[in-house]
């Protein structure tokens, strides 16, 4: 036998061997005990109200331009604002000029939706997150929105404070991260308020 055909064989078996392990073997079993261990996220956290889905606890949602909504962190992904397909940072640095435009036109917006409000604006209501799809806000970043959206609403302030106080997740494991406001869930809290 021809030393080459020797080789081939043992070689297109390992392939296929290996194509199956790791291409549908370990995949499916992956898949599998996600499911069955953590189903909800598996799922992809999907929020359902009355039957429906409302959107993921896990990628950000635009709600800028309406006052009566607390605004999510922005998206780099433009013209696609919180489009999972084309997430990532804008990959500007700190003294780009387009970066220091973008970020001077998202505070001038803000300040236009709430002209009273003369505490320094968040920065994370400024800047994007590096996917540029992050769901939650800083709890600062709630609070400063706070009143804009009490009033748009007819709200008492206090309840949209206590709102903002009932979706403030602690860190990760009480030492990861930061504290963090899930910007959907408080929203659909407020949706469900009357004034």
């Amino acid at each position: 036998m021809h030393p080459l055909k020797q080789q081939f064989r043992p070689a297109l078996v390992a392939l296929l061997a290996l194509t199956a392990l790791t291409g549908l073997v370990y995949p499916l079993v992956v898949t599998g005990l996600a499911q069955a261990l953590f189903p909800h996220q598996a799922g992809g956290s999907l929020i359902v109200e009355d039957g429906q889905v409302r959107g993921s606890a896990l990628i950000g949602q635009a709600f800028a331009n309406d006052p009566r909504w607390f605004w999510s962190r922005p998206s780099a992904s433009a013209p696609f604002p919180d489009n999972a397909a084309a997430s990532g940072g804008s990959n500007l640095g700190p003294t780009n000029p387009a970066l220091v435009a973008a970020v001077q036109a998202r505070i001038d917006a803000l300040r236009a939706a709430d002209p009273g409000n003369t505490a320094p604006v968040p920065v994370d209501l400024v800047t994007a997150s590096a996917s540029g799809l992050d769901p939650h806000i800083s709890p600062a970043a709630a609070a400063w929105q706070a009143a804009r959206v009490a009033r748009a609403r007819g709200l008492a302030p206090q309840r949209v404070q206590a709102l903002i106080a009932r979706f403030t997740e602690d860190r990760s494991l009480g030492v990861l991260g930061e504290a963090r406001v899930n910007v959907l869930q408080l929203n659909l809290a407020l949706a469900r308020e009357r004034p």
